[in-house]
């Protein structure tokens, strides 16, 4: 296989990402969180599942199923947490929390993993925290009265949706980890398509015996279905193999520049304001891309 660039891979994983969040809140507003999984998790397990027959398949070690046991069900439980919270709560209390999961990674990397990053590269990790951050947070208060910077800190312990999303950051943390991992006992592509086919399988049990009517509530706009299930099979295969050539650490938070380009789409698709305060916010994660990027361990 030709050989492509870590960062390559993580920044088009994170246009994935975006591209897939503003084609939901464009096309699949009306749509229900377990609908929203469905598509994201089964449709999408079923056009990587072909990916199953053309590559090696290895041994299914018990370390490798205590893997897979314990990141299935805190990624369906992430997906139904994170459709929720940004649903029925305000998105300048929800998506912040999002970009602090870099560096809850890069705890349990070094704990689990022990991986470590150089300084240079903890200073890029921290700085595209900072523009996430700053990029999900109104710059206006409600009575027009300036910016409120730790008024996601204080939601924290009062907002249900800011509860909601950090509890999403933990898990997807742990996936992460896991997910490295599991890098040790398969190849990439093969993980990425396995994985997500017994995703898929999970939400079509959970919703069967959840949420019966999703079943075929998921399909009334297949056009846009099968686009949101295209944009998830490239997000997991670039995610993957991105994931297996880098720290991770490192590669989830490139990924989290999703974050800056779903406010560039939410910009041109939905006339969303506060440019200046997003501008500032993007050089910041560009800035640490940079940063993580020539911070790497040589060798």
């Amino acid at each position: 296989m030709m050989h492509v660039d870590w960062l390559s891979l993580a920044l088009l994983c994170a246009i994935a990402v975006a591209s897939a969040d503003a084609l939901t809140k464009r096309f699949l507003g009306g749509y229900r969180a377990m609908e929203i999984v469905l598509l994201r998790f089964t449709l999408s397990g079923l056009l990587l599942a072909p990916i199953l027959l053309f590559v090696d398949t290895p041994e299914f070690t018990p370390e490798f199923l205590l893997i897979l046991a314990a990141m299935l069900p805190c990624e369906i439980l992430a997906m139904l947490l994170y459709m929720k919270a940004i649903r029925d709560y305000p998105l300048a209390l929800t998506l912040p929390y999002l970009s602090f999961t870099p560096v809850i990674i890069t705890v349990c990397a070094f704990v689990f993993l022990g991986e470590r990053v150089t300084g240079l590269g903890l200073t890029g990790i921290l700085l595209v925290v900072a523009g996430g951050y700053l990029l999900n947070l109104d710059s206006v208060t409600a009575d027009g009265s300036g910016p409120r910077l730790l008024e996601p800190f204080r939601a924290a312990f009062s907002n249900r949706g800011s509860q909601l999303m950090l509890v999403v950051a933990a898990l997807y943390s742990i996936t992460a980890v896991l997910g490295k991992a599991a890098m040790n006992q398969a190849p990439p592509l093969f993980f990425a398509a396995f994985y997500y086919v017994l995703l898929g399988l999970g939400s079509l049990i959970l919703a069967w015996l959840w949420k019966p009517a999703s079943l075929r509530g998921c399909l009334r706009r297949p056009g846009a279905g099968l686009l949101l299930a295209a944009l998830m099979a490239i997000m997991v295969i670039t995610h993957f193999l991105a994931l297996d050539r880098v720290e991770t650490a490192y590669m989830i938070t490139v990924k989290r520049t999703s974050l800056l380009f779903g406010m560039l789409y939410g910009a041109w698709l939905f006339s969303e304001r506060h440019l200046p305060q997003h501008l500032v916010a993007g050089g910041l994660m560009v800035l640490g891309i940079f940063c993580i990027y020539y911070g790497q361990p040589i060798g």
